[in-house]
């Protein structure tokens, strides 16, 4: 067993994200994970069975990336499997953040695509997000769907059950999903009234070439 102030500075961002993600509205007190993956393929990740909102960093857990809990007194996240399996496939990022947004969760329960083209934020942050088709919560499926997934895009909206993002840190990871909560909000909107005016294609491959995509 490790010391429990090994990676304090780390345990304590992943902390952090996690009860600012609750206090966004952004997940319920049960429910979302947050991971970050630092340069020894250490895993911090968020437990089950703790209060998001109150999180404190001691109860945030270390794993490798084969799956050893290095914190045994801690429940690790039931969402671990897929936290891991993403970043053995995406080499390029080191944080993961998976949530319930109500807006966004909506549209995975829709079938409905959430327009990242109203805003050219959303557009250059958000890109196209990836529909993952239904897989029970906390199972090697799902693990497997998300993982294949990734590889398309850094979004993934999980069918019947919330949006996954990733990025090189906890902030990039954490704006994405916050970017595209809104995103879902203002295509509810559009819908709603009727109308809607998105960016044009010229715009968009003007956004595109500003941020290298």
């Amino acid at each position: 067993m490790i010391s429990t102030d090994a990676y304090k500075n780390h345990r304590r961002d992943v902390a952090g994200f996690m009860r600012r993600l609750y206090r966004q509205g952004l997940t319920t007190t049960s429910g979302g994970n947050i991971s970050c993956r630092l340069p020894d393929n250490i895993v911090i990740i968020t437990p089950s069975a703790t209060d998001k909102g109150r999180m404190k960093w001691k109860e945030t857990g270390i794993m490798t990336l084969e799956g050893e809990n290095l914190t045994p007194e801690l429940k690790p996240s039931i969402e671990h499997e897929m936290h891991i399996a993403i970043y053995r496939v995406r080499q390029n990022i080191s944080a993961i953040v998976h949530a319930h947004p109500v807006f966004a969760s909506a549209f995975t329960a829709m079938n409905l695509a959430i327009d990242t083209s109203l805003t050219a934020e959303a557009r250059a942050i958000c890109g196209d997000p990836v529909l993952v088709p239904y897989a029970l919560m906390g199972t090697k499926e799902l693990a497997s769907l998300a993982a294949e997934s990734i590889l398309k895009s850094d979004i993934l909206l999980l069918e019947n059950h919330g949006v996954l993002t990733v990025g090189k840190s906890l902030l990039e990871a954490f704006d994405k999903l916050e970017v595209l909560e809104n995103a879902a909000r203002m295509t509810l909107i559009t819908m709603i009234a009727g109308r809607k005016k998105p960016l044009t294609k010229s715009r968009i491959d003007e956004i595109n070439n500003l941020f290298g995509k």
